[in-house]
């Protein structure tokens, strides 16, 4: 009796995956597909989908089709004076990003890019000690920075030995993270700090993403890194492939950009198209094999 009471005491903590999505556009494809790559990797948490009030309903059927939670979210725009310096029109809409922070019911979050894809499990990352935000560090080699001092002088926080930050600019920046994919703790609390700090944080060129703790590259690689830092990593061993380079994003892909005819993007483009394509990931079927595959009740 006292081991059932310990057992039934137990507060298991509450976790799931969450990705973005505003508008009518086709990234619902790239959602789609990273529901399907998380079940492909047996993952054993769900996708929330936070999503802009402008998200379509066929749209929204589709994502509940494939077993997401949907949550809409109100818009969240930047204060007037930062509009203007963002190197990108989108990022003022990554702002909204941030409401991911009032998702309280959840203890810990893996966020992922809807433009990403998962080729391994990695749910052991919801067990990185508590109290801190993990992601991967940023390229500043592509030209997405090129209005900033680091690409500017040939320095990357990736290989900072490569081209040394000049001592007469002081201390190097920071460290610097690629907002695609992150594990964090949904606080409210947190939630109105950034706010608070975006008010008063003279602009940064990229959109809410300056503070936290290095995990390795194979977790968020953004392709770029194929030909500016290989040695930074295993191929073969890429668990999180991030389709943000210019004429990446598979659904899109026709080979025309800079660096797209390359084996090993061909071969990225071709895994995440073997993933969206494979209907026995589709939710209605792995509930499907599961009922089948149930005990029967005696």
């Amino acid at each position: 009796m006292a081991l059932e009471a310990t057992t039934k005491s137990v507060n298991f903590p509450k976790r799931a995956y969450v990705t973005f999505l505003a508008g009518a556009g086709d990234y619902v494809k790239g959602v789609v597909g990273l529901a399907k790559g998380l079940k492909k990797a047996k993952s054993a948490y769900p996708l929330v989908v936070a999503m802009l009030p402008d998200v379509p309903e066929e749209h929204r059927c589709i994502l509940e089709s494939q077993g997401c939670i949907l949550r809409e979210i109100v818009p969240l725009s930047p204060p007037e004076n930062h509009t203007a310096k963002f190197a990108m029109a989108y990022y003022v809409i990554n702002y909204s990003k941030l409401r991911i922070w009032e998702f309280e019911e959840y203890d810990k979050m893996i966020y992922l890019d809807g433009d990403i894809q998962v080729f391994g499990n990695i749910d052991h990352l919801f067990d990185l000690p508590d109290g801190y935000f993990y992601a991967v560090m940023d390229c500043f080699c592509e030209n997405t920075w090129i209005n900033s001092t680091q690409h500017n002088i040939g320095y990357c926080q990736q290989c900072p030995e490569r081209v040394q930050w000049p001592v007469e600019l002081g201390s190097p920046p920071p460290l610097y993270f690629n907002a695609g994919m992150f594990v964090y703790e949904p606080k409210l609390s947190t939630y109105h700090d950034i706010l608070e700090t975006v008010k008063v944080t003279p602009p940064t060129l990229f959109a809410e993403q300056d503070i936290y703790k290095p995990i390795p590259p194979i977790y968020n690689l953004v392709l770029a890194m194929l030909w500016r830092h290989p040695e930074n990593f295993n191929f073969d061993e890429i668990k999180v492939a991030h389709y943000c380079a210019a004429g990446s994003k598979p659904w899109r892909y026709t080979g025309k950009e800079e660096n797209m005819q390359r084996e090993d993007i061909k071969k990225l483009v071709k895994k995440w198209w073997d993933i969206y394509e494979d209907e026995s990931l589709d939710y209605k079927n792995i509930i499907a094999d599961h009922d089948k595959n149930a005990p029967s009740a005696a």
